[in-house]
């Protein structure tokens, strides 16, 4: 094969990464014993800071863009994987130390590759990507390490309207919880409810100054945003609640105490999305094959080409984009 083809590479101008869709050819991609054909990808908020070069991501330059990719094995050296083969990849240091999803062919390492699951479509797969798979990590963690039941009361959901948030949404409203969405577009709380959501606050309610022992609310908590936010949820979080922090769009600093965890038993759990183990994933994807309403997913997904990404990238980091959006690499 001697294809030239289209990718999203970042590459350093002057002091700063700038990104730009650059023709590569199979002889520059890395040297990894899996070639797959990219049918499509996903936007994701740090795709967005790697674009948009508002954070340094890309830890090594140059850089091929995106987190995720759906695609089909057109080459393999490994035993694991056969030429037809569909995969999905999230995560593994893509786009941070891996050439990563914004190219129509990229090279992989076999035990980065997930089977797609055989209940989604390519673009279903992307449209849930890492966001949608760190939804259901959160989902999993609360029920299987936090012992929440529907029983046990109000689940929280911050940064709802973003692409975490709207899957988590509608993942626990599927499960019966009733789901507390917080967002601070108004433009959202019709698109929330009908994903499930039984009530939507303001994000304002949440990012007030900190008291750390506060009215007992919630059973359970999946946090995208950080900061302040994330403790006031943790200060709420009722006797033997959890609380899983996934995102830091708020900020990385945790202004809190310790009171809520001693007083309270409320346990505070991180959710790593990039190097999950197989096992972790492979639960993951079977949730969101079992809950996540095909219907739900629609209203969630906008499909956009790689041209489009400059302008998605600074959208997303605005706080513009509402659900998730897949991006169309090649055509099958």
């Amino acid at each position: 094969m001697n294809e030239r083809f289209h990718a999203m590479l970042i590459e350093k101008v002057g002091e700063k990464p700038h990104a730009r869709l650059a023709e590569l050819s199979l002889d520059d991609l890395p040297d990894h014993d899996v070639l797959v054909q990219i049918t499509c990808s996903s936007l994701n908020y740090k795709d967005g800071l790697a674009i948009s070069g508002r954070s340094a991501i890309a830890r090594k330059l140059p850089m091929v863009a995106g987190i995720d990719l759906a695609g089909i094995v057109v080459e393999s050296r490994s035993p694991e994987w056969q030429t037809g083969d569909r995969a999905i990849v999230n995560g593994w240091g893509l786009s941070e130390t891996e050439w990563g999803g914004y190219s129509q062919f990229q090279r992989l390492k076999p035990e980065w590759l997930t089977r797609q699951p055989g209940g989604f479509t390519p673009h279903e797969a992307m449209a849930i990507g890492t966001a949608g798979y760190t939804a259901a990590l959160c989902v999993n963690a609360l029920e299987e390490r936090g012992g929440l039941t529907p029983q046990k009361g109000e689940v929280l959901v911050t940064g709802a309207g973003g692409g975490v948030g709207s899957v988590a949404v509608s993942l626990l409203a599927a499960k019966g919880y009733s789901v507390v969405a917080s967002t601070g577009r108004a433009s959202t709380h019709e698109y929330l409810a009908e994903l499930g959501a039984s009530a939507v606050i303001d994000r304002a309610e949440l990012s007030g100054s900190v008291r750390p022992l506060q009215k007992e609310r919630w059973a359970g908590v999946i946090d995208t945003v950080g900061s302040t936010t994330l403790a006031n949820a943790i200060a709420q979080t009722i006797y033997g609640g959890t609380v899983t922090a996934c995102g830091l769009a708020g900020g990385p600093d945790l202004p809190a105490t310790v009171f809520p965890h001693i007083l309270r038993s409320v346990a505070l759990l991180g959710i790593d999305s990039v190097y999950a183990p197989h096992t972790l994933r492979d639960r993951a994807w079977a949730t969101l094959d079992m809950y996540l309403d095909r219907g739900a997913l629609a209203k969630i997904m906008s499909v956009h080409a790689m041209e489009e990404l400059a302008t998605l990238a600074d959208q997303i980091v605005a706080g513009e984009i509402r659900g998730r959006v897949v991006i169309q690499i090649t055509q099958e």
